[in-house]
């Protein structure tokens, strides 16, 4: 079954996408979006202190306001060539359920924020079968005039971060 999420940016699982406001943002050439409601702020780059023996696309953590955060390569967790960063490059602060009462912050890093688009039912479309073979991280897609959305499932992106790193920086 493919995962689609409501417009508080959570899975509804068997229930229809109703439709809601995502934060669109490019990786390379690719255009995604990540439900609003999750993203706390956006902020430029800044020096990440790595951490040892965590994933590759675990970059490490930063200090944001005297609060610990760990900080992902959304590029590297897609298994996607890594970039140098640019003026443009920005982290995504984004607020992701660590247990039913504990929600963990982490920020992902991003080539580009574009705009926050509203995302209509009709405009919804499920991930095709063979787009969630890692992870069903696509929720689905989001037809555009234009263009296609590809859109995200951040809680199951973040979701397999370590508990031990989640635990170092909760």
């Amino acid at each position: 079954m493919n995962a689609t999420i409501d417009s508080t940016g959570n899975p509804a699982g068997t229930t229809s996408f109703v439709g809601g406001k995502f934060l669109s943002f490019y990786l390379s050439k690719e255009e995604y979006g990540m439900a609003i409601l999750k993203v706390r702020e956006i902020i430029g780059m800044v020096d990440v202190t790595p951490l040892p023996r965590t994933p590759d696309f675990v970059r490490g953590v930063i200090n944001l306001r005297g609060k610990i955060i760990p900080v992902i390569d959304l590029r590297l967790k897609f298994g996607m060539q890594p970039a140098e960063y640019t003026n443009e490059t920005c982290i995504v602060v984004v607020d992701v359920a660590k247990d039913a009462e504990t929600i963990l912050q982490v920020g992902c890093i991003v080539d580009t924020v574009c705009e926050v688009l509203t995302v209509d039912k009709e405009q919804f479309e499920p991930s095709p079968r063979c787009a969630n073979g890692s992870g069903d991280f696509v929720a689905g897609l989001g037809k555009l005039a234009d263009r296609v959305l590809i859109l995200l499932d951040i809680d199951k992106v973040i979701g397999e971060l370590s508990p031990a790193l989640a635990g170092q920086v909760a």
